[in-house]
């Protein structure tokens, strides 16, 4: 492309000064002056030509330095590009070998929870099957304890979460989980129903324990949909003494104290009030990793706040209708019965100032909303805001491990084959 350039322009010079040199030959200059004007354009052309080839080289020389530049840009980028590729395929490979750990884990830690029951259980069926009625019928309670077998050994426990709002605005900011049993025609199975025959028997803490791994999943899951909502949920102080599953149980927590300010437990205040060396101890535990403690049922309003504040309590549930009850007046003002020397609306300011927030759980009316916000009640939950529903099953599905392979764990660990 170059040379045919420069062909043309040494053409164009050479037709250039022959048309001037037979101009001045024409108009009377003779062949001296018609050639010396033919030389002059060619040596004029020359010189021009001379000038275009030097900056057409040092076009050229740029050109080609600019590429140089743009090459070494290029290089430089796919090298940073290849190690970025690098380090995301050996971040992917480290996040698969921690999920698979911890799924299997979690896996193990289910096994051991369905096997104690399955103990449980198969103690009490043992003993429930001379007590048939006639006609071989099963006893009542002995039925329901294989209600409650299947029911484990189809994965039929079901999560369900009842919002708690914020007031006024009523705005969904925390959740408390309960857990539900089905049996094989899909029926609900209240707590009321099941506990009668898993509180004598030692149920409730296995019930209780798999309440508490379900819950780690659900908050790992609405962790990663980048969803702040923190999730109340119970703890017995059974749970806190257990040997053998408060450890595992911690273990699982160490892993995800990210989770920490997502997940916070609950227990009784009759539990906490009577709680020994130990369940304070394993709550000191999970207090380090940033869990925090709420006490629902709360009846006595006389209340130890620096205890509550060593102790990592940062809400307290109290019915509402029972706490407008506590309303009475005296010196004209409004002071609750068991606290007559504290005007009631600064109830919640001074537990505030232990760090502590309290929530009236079983609002049931418009009206009890109107009195709890005059005691500068922070929080809101019962009917009135939302009943319990059941989480759903595409984010339980997506928190478990395979189904198969639980379902498989709880088949052989109940049938006690494992």
């Amino acid at each position: 492309m170059r040379r045919l350039t420069l062909v043309l322009l040494c053409g164009a010079y050479l037709c250039l000064s022959l048309i001037v040199a037979l101009s001045i030959w024409r108009n009377g200059g003779g062949w001296g002056a018609g050639t010396a004007a033919l030389l002059g354009g060619l040596a004029l052309g020359l010189s021009i030509h001379s000038l275009v080839e030097r900056g057409l080289d040092k076009s050229s020389s740029e050109q080609l330095a600019a590429l140089r530049d743009a090459n070494r840009i290029l290089i430089g980028q796919i090298e940073r590009l290849d190690a970025r590729v690098s380090e995301v395929v050996e971040t992917l490979a480290d996040d698969a070998v921690r999920r698979s750990e911890e799924l299997s884990g979690e896996v193990h830690i289910l096994e051991d929870l369905v096997q104690r029951m399955s103990e449980r259980l198969d103690e009490r069926m043992t003993a429930a099957t001379p007590a048939h009625g006639r006609g071989g019928a099963p006893h009542p309670s002995g039925a329901l304890l294989e209600t409650v077998r299947a029911a484990l050994t189809e994965n039929r426990v079901d999560l369900y979460l009842q919002p708690v709002v914020s007031l006024p605005q009523r705005r969904t900011v925390f959740y408390e989980s309960f857990s539900r049993l089905r049996d094989e025609t899909g029926r609900v199975l209240m707590p009321a129903e099941y506990l009668a025959v898993a509180e004598p028997e030692g149920l409730v803490t296995t019930i209780d324990n798999l309440l508490l791994f379900r819950c780690v999943q659900i908050v790992r899951r609405l962790a990663k949909q980048d969803r702040k909502v923190g999730i109340f949920c119970n703890i017995s102080t059974l749970s806190l003494a257990d040997e053998s599953f408060f450890p595992q149980f911690l273990e699982m927590l160490s892993a995800n104290r990210d989770l920490a300010g997502a997940l916070i437990f609950e227990l009784g205040q009759a539990a906490f009030d009577a709680r020994g060396s130990v369940e304070a101890r394993n709550m000191g535990k999970l207090a380090e990793l940033g869990f925090r403690f709420s006490l629902d049922k709360v009846v006595d309003l006389d209340l130890d706040l620096q205890d509550l504040a060593r102790s990592d309590v940062k809400f307290l549930k109290i019915a509402a209708q029972p706490l407008l009850d506590e309303l009475v007046e005296a010196d004209d003002r409004l002071v609750l019965k068991s606290l007559p020397d504290l005007a009631a609306e600064d109830f919640c300011a001074l537990t505030r100032r232990y760090g502590v927030e309290v929530i009236a759980e079983k609002v049931e009316t418009e009206r009890q909303v109107v009195d709890i916000l005059e005691l500068d009640i922070a929080y809101g939950q019962g009917h009135l805001f939302g009943e319990p529903r059941a989480i759903r099953d595409a984010v339980i599905a997506e928190a478990d491990p395979p189904p198969e392979l639980v379902r498989s764990t709880l088949r052989r660990r109940v049938a006690g084959r494992g």
